[in-house]
C-alpha cells in the first residue's frame, strides 16, 4: 500500500481546481486500497497442504543473505584485552549533532536549566530527540555485569568494580557539564502500529541514551541507553521506571540471543534502586538496566514521521540512516539479478550513490536500495527466531529495528512444548504476535516503512530534482511515481520471503546435523518433525539437544529406534491429546528413520562419525535456554529471597549456553537445563513492565 499523506499535499504552486484535487486524491486512495488488498491476499493465502501446515503457515504468511553486520551462528566466547575505562573510551554524538532536537529544549543548557519535572510527557514535532538528563537513583546496588558486553564496547574487564561504571549505569553521572560541554543526554521520538492500530507518537518514555562510544580494536559504535532512568517527553501516562522484574528479563535474554549468534540489543549492567517503588499490578521494586546498541532507530521512528506529513526530515532521517548506521550509500545492495538462482543469497554491493538500477517501471534509486538493506536485514532475523522457537511477543512497528536487532523484550518467551500457536503475550488474544504469525507480521511492519519510504523509493531518477525535494510531486507525475513504488515493494517482498526461508533453512539444516540441504529435507525432515512435536507436545529445544547425542546404532532397527524415541518424551510421557507412549514411539521411531537416511548420506554409515556429529550438532543446539519459567524462578530468587549470587551462575549459562555443565551448582544447572514442570509450560505474561 502506497498512501502518503504527503501526497496529499504535493502539487506544486498551481491554481488547480477544487474538483480535480479532490478526484486526484480519490485516484491514489483507490490505488493504495488495490494494494493494500492485494497485500492481505497474499499475506493470507491458505496453504496448499494440510499435511505441511507448520511450515506452511509460516511462509505463505508472506508477501511474496548476505547481510552486512548481522551474526551468522553462535558466538564463541574470547578473552578480553581490552584496556579502557569508561572515562577514555572514545565517545561521541552523532545522532544528537546530525538530526534535529526537540524545538522547545533546542540545546543541552535549555534542557539542563529546566526543572526535572518539566520535561516530562507532551507532544514533539519536528524533533527526532529532545536532550534528557536521567533521574538521580539513590543508593543504587549494582547486582550483574555481562563480561561479554564489557568486551564488546571495548572496556577493560576491571571496569566491573569501578565506582564510576557503577554511577554511570545508575543514571547518577553523565559525561557533559556546563563549563567544558560534553555529550548530553536524549531520549528518541517515534511512532508507532500497535496491534496493528496507530498509536501515535510514543518514543523513549523511560529508556535515555547517554553517549555513543567506540570500541577502538573493532571500530564498532553502539549507543549506550539507560532504560527505567526517569520520565521524557514521551512517557506518556507512565512513569519512566521499570520494574526488577522485566529487567532481570531483558538483561538474560539480551546477552543470551547474542551468545547463541542472533542480532540483537546488548544488556551491559543490571541496577536494583532498592529506594525507588514502582506501580504496576502491584507495588514492585524498580531497577535500570544498562543496554546498548548499534542503533536505536525503528520502522517507528518513521512511522510517526509519514503520519505528521514531514517528507523533510523522512528524507534526513533516511540519509542518516544510509551514511551513519550503514556506513554508506555504497554499503547497500543491489537489485537482484533475475535469471541468477540464489542471487538473494549474496547480492552485489558498491552501487555507487547516484546510480539507477532495474528493469523499466521498477527502476532502483538509492533509497530503494536502503529499504531492501533494512528488509533483508529484519528477513534473517525472523528466520533465526523461528529456528530457535524465539518469540518477542510484541511485534508492533516501534518495537522493529532499522538494523534488524531483536529488541524491547517485554513479554518474549522461547518455545517449551511445539505449538505454533503459541503467544507469550496473553494480552494477544488475537494471536498476532504468535510463533507462526512473526514472519508475516515482520512483513506487514515492513510495508508500513516502504509506505514511509514510498515517495522518495517511487520516485526514480526524479529524487533529487529541485521540485521534488523543495515542492513535492507533481500531479502528472503521482500514478508513474505510485506504480513504481509499488512494483518494488512487491519485489523486495518476494526477496523478504527468500531470505527468510534460506536462513530458516540454513539453521535447521545445522540443528538436525546435517552437511548439505536437500529439496526433500523441507517436507520429509523439518515439516514431517514439527508435526509429530505439536500432536505429542513434545519440547522444541530439548528434542534437538537430545538429538546431538543419538549414534547411529541407537536407530538402526525399527525396535531401538522406537525405544530411542523415548529420550524425547517428558518425565510423565507422552501428553499429547489422543496419543499415547505407544504412538509416540511410532512416530518419532519413523521420523528417525528418515533423519538416518540423511545423516548416513552426509556423514557416511559408520559409527566413528557419531563423535564429530554430535559436536557439531551441540555447537548449535544450547543447553541452557532461559525459559519462562526459570526465568520466574530467578526473579524470585533475586527479588524476594534476595540470592544475588545466582545472577553470576546464570550469566555464565547465558553466555555458554552450548555447554554441556558449567560447574558453578551442579543442581540448579541440572534444574534449569532440564525437563520444563508440566504446569510451568507456555506461560504467558503482560507488557507491564
Amino acid at each position: 500500500m502506497i498512501m502518503m499523506e504527503d501526497l496529499f499535499n504535493i502539487i506544486p504552486n498551481q491554481t488547480s481546481l477544487p474538483l480535480l484535487y479532490n478526484s486526484f486524491i480519490l485516484c491514489l486512495f483507490l490505488i493504495a486500497l488495490r494494494m493494500l488488498l492485494r497485500q492481505f491476499s497474499r499475506l493470507y493465502r491458505p496453504s496448499p497442504s494440510p499435511a505441511r501446515m507448520r511450515l506452511a503457515q509460516m511462509s505463505s504468511h508472506i508477501s511474496n543473505g548476505h547481510s552486512n553486520g548481522l551474526t551468522s551462528g553462535p558466538r564463541t566466547e574470547v578473552q578480553n584485552d581490552a584496556t579502557s575505562t569508561l572515562a577514555d573510551i572514545p565517545k561521541s554524538n552523532n545522532f544528537t549533532s546530525k538530526l534535529p532536537p526537540d524545538p522547545q529544549f533546542p540545546t543541552p543548557i535549555d534542557s539542563h536549566k529546566a526543572p526535572r519535572q518539566k520535561l516530562g510527557p507532551r507532544m514533539v514535532r519536528g524533533a527526532l530527540y529532545t536532550y534528557v538528563r536521567p533521574e538521580p537513583t539513590e543508593d543504587p546496588e549494582l547486582l550483574a555485569i555481562s563480561k561479554a558486553a564489557l568486551r564488546d564496547i571495548g572496556l577493560a574487564d576491571s571496569e566491573a568494580n569501578s565506582q564510576e561504571l557503577k554511577e554511570v549505569v545508575a543514571g547518577n553521572k553523565f559525561y557533559w557539564d556546563e563549563e567544558n560541554g560534553g555529550i548530553y543526554p536524549w531520549a528518541q521520538c517515534y511512532g508507532g502500529f500497535q496491534f496493528g492500530q496507530w498509536a501515535g507518537q510514543l518514543g523513549d518514555g523511560r529508556a535515555i541514551s547517554l553517549f555513543e562510544s567506540i570500541n577502538p580494536q573493532t571500530k564498532v559504535r553502539y549507543e549506550l541507553q539507560l532504560k527505567g532512568a526517569g520520565k521524557t517527553p514521551y512517557s506518556r501516562f507512565a512513569d519512566g521506571k521499570a520494574v526488577l522484574r522485566s529487567s532481570i528479563r531483558e538483561f538474560i535474554v539480551s546477552e543470551y540471543l547474542n551468545s547463541i549468534g542472533i542480532p540483537t540489543t546488548r544488556a551491559l549492567s543490571l541496577t536494583l534502586c532498592p529506594k525507588s517503588t514502582v506501580v504496576r499490578e502491584q507495588l514492585e521494586p524498580g531497577a535500570i538496566v544498562c543496554r546498548f546498541a548499534q542503533s536505536w532507530l525503528r520502522l517507528g521512528t518513521f512511522d510517526l514521521l509519514r503520519s505528521r506529513g514531514d517528507r523533510d526530515l523522512i528524507r534526513k532521517v533516511a540519509t542518516y540512516v544510509a551514511e551513519d548506521v550503514f556506513g554508506g550509500w555504497e554499503s547497500l545492495p543491489a537489485v537482484l539479478p533475475a535469471d541468477t538462482k540464489d542471487a538473494h543469497l549474496d547480492p552485489g554491493r558498491g552501487v555507487p550513490k547516484d546510480e539507477l538500477q532495474g528493469k523499466e517501471g521498477a527502476e532502483e534509486n538509492r533509497f530503494t536500495r536502503l529499504y531492501r538493506e533494512i528488509v533483508r536485514r529484519n528477513a534473517k532475523v525472523v528466520g533465526m527466531w523461528q529456528a530457535y522457537g524465539f518469540m518477542n511477543g510484541v511485534l508492533n512497528t516501534d518495537n522493529t529495528s532499522i538494523y534488524g536487532l531483536s529488541m524491547d523484550y517485554g513479554p518474549f518467551a522461547f518455545m517449551d512444548n511445539f505449538d505454533p500457536a503459541y503467544t507469550p503475550n496473553h494480552d494477544d488474544h488475537m494471536l498476532r504476535y504468535s510463533y507462526r504469525a512473526q514472519p508475516s507480521i515482520i512483513w506487514w511492519n515492513l510495508v508500513r516503512l516502504g509506505e514511509s519510504l514510498g515517495e522518495l523509493i517511487g520516485a526514480g531518477d526524479r529524487v533529487d530534482d529541485q521540485v521534488f525535494v523543495e515542492k513535492g510531486v507533481e500531479e502528472d507525475f503521482a500514478p508513474v511515481l505510485i506504480k513504481r513504488a509499488e512494483t518494488i515493494i512487491d519485489q523486495i517482498g518476494d526477496e523478504y520471503k527468500a531470505v527468510f526461508l534460506s536462513e530458516y533453512r540454513r539453521l535447521m539444516t545445522l540443528r538436525l546435523g546435517l552437511k548439505s540441504q536437500k529439496d526433500g529435507d523441507f517436507e520429509t525432515l523439518f515439516s514431517e518433525l514439527l508435526d509429530t512435536m505439536e500432536a505429542l507436545e513434545l519440547d522444541f529445544n530439548h528434542f534437538f539437544r537430545r538429538l546431538s547425542t543419538v549414534k547411529l546404532d541407537d536407530i538402526n532397527t525399527q525396535e531401538k529406534r522406537e525405544q530411542t524415541a523415548e529420550r524425547f518424551f517428558h518425565h510423565e510421557g507422552v501428553t499429547g491429546l489422543n496419543e499415547t507412549n505407544d504412538s509416540g514411539r511410532e512416530k518419532v521411531g519413523k521420523w528417525l528413520d528418515s533423519w538416518r537416511e540423511r545423516i548416513e548420506e552426509d556423514w557416511g554409515s559408520e559409527s566413528s562419525a557419531d563423535e564429530e556429529r554430535e559436536k557439531a550438532m551441540k555447537a548449535v543446539n544450547p543447553n541452557f535456554v532461559p525459559r519462562g519459567w526459570l526465568l520466574d524462578d530467578i526473579i524470585n530468587r533475586v527479588q524476594t529471597k534476595k540470592e544475588r549470587d545466582i545472577l553470576k551462575g546464570v550469566m555464565e549459562m547465558t553466555m555458554n549456553p552450548f555447554q554441556d555443565e558449567w560447574q558453578w551448582n551442579e543442581e540448579i544447572e541440572k534444574k534449569y537445563c532440564g525437563d520444563v514442570p508440566r504446569f510451568q509450560r507456555a506461560i504467558q505474561c503482560s507488557c507491564s513492565s
